[in-house]
Parts: C-alpha cells; sequence; structure tokens
C-alpha cells in the first residue's frame, strides 16, 4: 500500500509563499498530482507531473504562481506556492496513479487511487 504524507502548510498573508512537500514510500511508476478543495468547493486538481519523462500539468488559475516538481531520490514531491490568493485558501491533498491518461486528461481526482491526508493551506491578512 502506498503511503503519501503532505507538510508544509500553514497561514500566510495574501503575496506570500509556501511549499508543500508530498513524502511517498515510493515514487516508482506513479505519476503524482496535487488537488486541493476550498470551503463548499469541489476538490480540483491543481497540478501533476508524471512519473518518468516529467510532464507536467497546471490548471489555469494557479499557472505562473505554482510550481510542481520531484525528487525521486527523496521520493518526494513538492508544490512551490507563489503570490498566493485568498482563494487558494484549501486543503492540500497529493494522490498517486499509476500513469493512464495523458495527463491533461488525468489530472482528475477520480482517476488517483492514492491519497494523503491533506494539509491547510490559509491565505488571509
Amino acid at each position: 500500500q502506498l503511503q503519501l504524507v503532505e507538510s508544509g502548510g500553514g497561514l500566510v498573508q495574501p503575496g506570500g509563499s509556501l511549499r508543500l512537500s508530498c513524502a511517498a514510500s515510493t515514487l516508482d511508476y506513479y505519476d503524482i498530482g496535487w488537488f486541493r478543495q476550498g470551503p463548499g468547493k469541489e476538490r480540483e486538481g491543481v497540478s501533476c507531473i508524471s512519473s518518468s519523462d516529467g510532464r507536467i500539468y497546471y490548471v489555469d488559475s494557479v499557472k505562473g504562481r505554482f510550481t510542481i516538481s520531484r525528487d525521486n531520490a527523496k521520493n518526494t514531491v513538492y508544490l512551490q506556492l507563489n503570490s498566493l490568493k485568498p482563494e487558494d485558501t484549501a486543503v492540500y491533498y497529493c494522490a498517486a496513479t499509476h500513469p493512464k491518461l495523458p495527463l491533461f486528461r488525468q489530472c482528475v481526482s477520480h482517476q488517483y487511487n492514492y491519497w494523503g491526508q491533506g494539509t491547510q493551506v490559509t491565505v488571509s491578512s
């Protein structure tokens, strides 16, 4: 059973930055996604990264502000959050799946099988 543990959330002012980490028991052969669920909202795919060739997907609302990366040697995936806005407030989850679809189609929650417990990000002044 793949284990995923997120960390790095917190309270930050608008315009601030955070770096989220997703530590996995292994990253071998898994595509990884970051998802978020804000108050009263559905869970949405924020960014996904492939297991092998480094392909990356971002939802339009975070392009240019968030950066996903993976360190396979450390079995860790990161999500750098810059220029944060109040609407980025949510619980952020990382999730894993074996590759099934092109990344832009796969970066939706129901395509992912393994989930972490989530980390809260609150953007407020």
